[in-house]
């Protein structure tokens, strides 16, 4: 492997791969390449085929069950979109504004049933089983974490609810990506179990830093506009804890301008000058699930284990 951390070679091998599934003509097509080819990270399928090559290197055997999970991540993003009444992401049009509800409810259908077809290109029928129990169980967190979401509009949740949402609606995937690798490259219960802990943590650094990067980061790099997140009424880990943290006037502002749509760009701003303790406090949690994540790898060989580490810290330190 090359040392940038997103090697090329694997990535050109899992676009192919997703190519594959994809490629009959016909709008129902087009739409669901539409989000799939839009400049995702691949952070997913890459997770799988590195946790692979932990310890084995015939790559070729692990990219279907790898690609299966970006399907079903790219599936979930169509519909989150059309839930959210999203007219953006990556900087692109969504596919239901593009192709129309309908389509789009149907093009994120037919990624997720590509998703299991591609289990099915699994040679070891044992293993197989395995994967699609993972994924399984992993498709059910997540519809189950955007249901406390959006429940989440009606009532301010406390910090464990907002723990247990993300680590079903964002690290269920990411869980599943790493543990989908473990099962191919035959890893044992102690491997697996310490890189499910790795997984877990890295799924949920990935979330909050999504969260922080919607207040301080930059419109062009993120696709979409900053502190959009406040005018949407979003509660955020940093919400969440300055609800619990901040005195009574600056909990009245915040809550004036949280979920206002017509907030002027200054008053944004305020919430998010607000917010500045609660940002730090995301940042310092990141930091310390980044340094038990890269621990638990600790028992794979050094060489190896590198580039996951690298992912961790990639994670937390990502500007889109």
């Amino acid at each position: 492997m090359s040392n940038e951390l997103f090697d090329k070679g694997i990535l050109g091998k899992i676009e192919e791969e997703l190519k594959a599934y994809v490629g009959n003509e016909g709008k129902l097509y087009d739409a669901s390449k539409h989000l799939l080819f839009a400049g995702g990270k691949r952070i997913r399928p890459y997770l799988a085929v590195l946790t692979y090559m932990l310890k084995k290197d015939n790559i070729e055997e692990v990219l279907s069950p790898a690609v299966a999970v970006e399907l079903i991540h790219n599936y979930t993003l169509i519909h989150d979109d059309i839930m959210d009444n999203d007219d953006e992401r990556r900087g692109k049009p969504t596919v239901h504004v593009v192709y129309g509800v309908p389509m789009a409810i149907l093009a994120g259908d037919l990624l997720y049933a590509k998703a299991f077809e591609a289990i099915t290109k699994i040679k070891d029928s044992k293993k197989a089983y395995e994967v699609l129990k993972v994924l399984a169980r992993a498709c059910v967190e997540v519809c189950e974490g955007q249901a406390m979401d959006m429940e989440f509009e009606n009532y301010f949740p406390s910090m464990d609810e907002y723990f247990e949402m993300i680590s079903k609606k964002t690290g269920a995937l990411i869980v599943a990506s790493v543990e989908i690798g473990a099962i191919m490259a035959d890893c044992n219960e102690e491997e697996r179990k310490a890189l499910i802990e790795y997984a877990k943590r890295i799924g949920m650094t990935f979330q909050i830093q999504d969260d922080v990067l919607d207040l301080i980061g930059d419109k062009k790099t993120i696709g979409k506009p900053v502190g959009s997140d406040i005018r949407e009424g979003k509660k955020t880990l940093m919400v969440i804890h300055a609800m619990e943290t901040l005195d009574e006037d600056k909990k009245k502002r915040l809550l004036e301008i949280l979920g206002n749509e017509n907030a002027t760009d200054e008053e944004v701003k305020e919430a998010i000058e607000i917010l500045s303790d609660s940002i730090e406090y995301a940042k310092e949690l990141m930091k310390k699930a980044t340094e038990e994540a890269k621990e638990y790898l600790k028992i794979f060989d050094k060489e190896k284990r590198k580039k996951l580490e690298d992912i961790a810290d990639f994670i937390i330190n990502r500007i889109y």
